[in-house]
């Protein structure tokens, strides 16, 4: 497992929340501080089948720290995306992304034991596999304090929930969820690419991000990835051995959004 921030019951507040945070991407504005667009949720009715602190609870606890974060630039590119009609599906994978980033209980589900159980062609992720790996967490010491059976039941059932939203899985029985196909789309691999480019990360940095392996891509299969990228004209890749040099069409993330769009 990474080294990372420890794991915590967040994903409480609203698992994958995909309709959710369409319409919160929807009345969300620039410089619009979390307690204030959650005053405006409440205003509007936005989710008017919830409580107000249920509502204030998906603004704060979920939306906030997946797509308010570096000053709200994951919102404002979302924004764009959903405002121009971007495909949904693709909305949903860059959805996952910025779930994985925000949550790293999530991220190292699926890297740590989604994806191994992909590859080697089993059929279902079930809660026991979701719990093993909450015992994992806890017996390296990924918990700031430690967790009670039941929150490692309810977490275990979260992570397995957020894969459904996301579309990784299909809820079969109680205890059990089908693996499915889940295949990074191209409009989305073009937007990790570029936004990884533009937090200044070195090309051969940016092949060997962790955030490839939430698609379920190792080092040696994200240049391929992005040579098929180059094939549609998006940037130009140049690789030989362990020497790699990429050369950018878009000077910005807007000219990259205008793009895909």
């Amino acid at each position: 497992m990474s080294k990372a921030t420890p794991y915590t019951t967040q994903l409480q507040a609203g698992l994958g929340m995909v309709t959710e945070t369409m319409d919160l991407l929807r009345l969300w504005e620039l410089g619009t501080i979390p307690a204030r667009l959650s005053d405006r949720v409440i205003h509007d009715g936005l989710f008017a089948r919830t409580t107000a602190r249920r509502a204030r609870n998906l603004v704060v606890e979920m939306f906030a720290p997946r797509y308010l974060v570096h000053g709200g630039t994951p919102a404002t590119r979302l924004k764009y995306l959903v405002e121009h009609r971007f495909s949904h599906e693709s909305l949903v994978q860059l959805f996952f992304l910025h779930t994985a980033r925000a949550q790293q209980i999530f991220a190292d589900f699926v890297i740590d034991v989604y994806w191994p159980k992909y590859s080697a062609g089993a059929n279902c992720l079930t809660r026991d596999d979701a719990q093993e790996f909450v015992h994992r967490g806890l017996d390296s010491g990924r918990m700031s304090v430690r967790w009670a059976a039941s929150t490692i039941k309810r977490v275990s059932g979260y992570l397995l929930g957020c894969c459904k939203d996301f579309g990784l899985v299909a809820q079969g029985t109680r205890r059990s969820y089908q693996i499915q196909r889940f295949s990074m789309r191209s409009e989305v691999a073009l937007y990790l690419t570029y936004d990884l480019h533009f937090e200044g990360m070195s090309d051969m940095a940016l092949v060997q991000s962790r955030d490839w392996r939430l698609f379920g891509f190792e080092g040696s299969e994200v240049v391929p990835r992005l040579k098929s990228l180059a094939n549609d004209g998006h940037l130009l890749v140049q690789s030989s051995g362990e020497l790699l040099q990429i050369s950018w069409k878009y000077k910005t993330m807007e000219d990259c959004l205008h793009a895909l769009t």
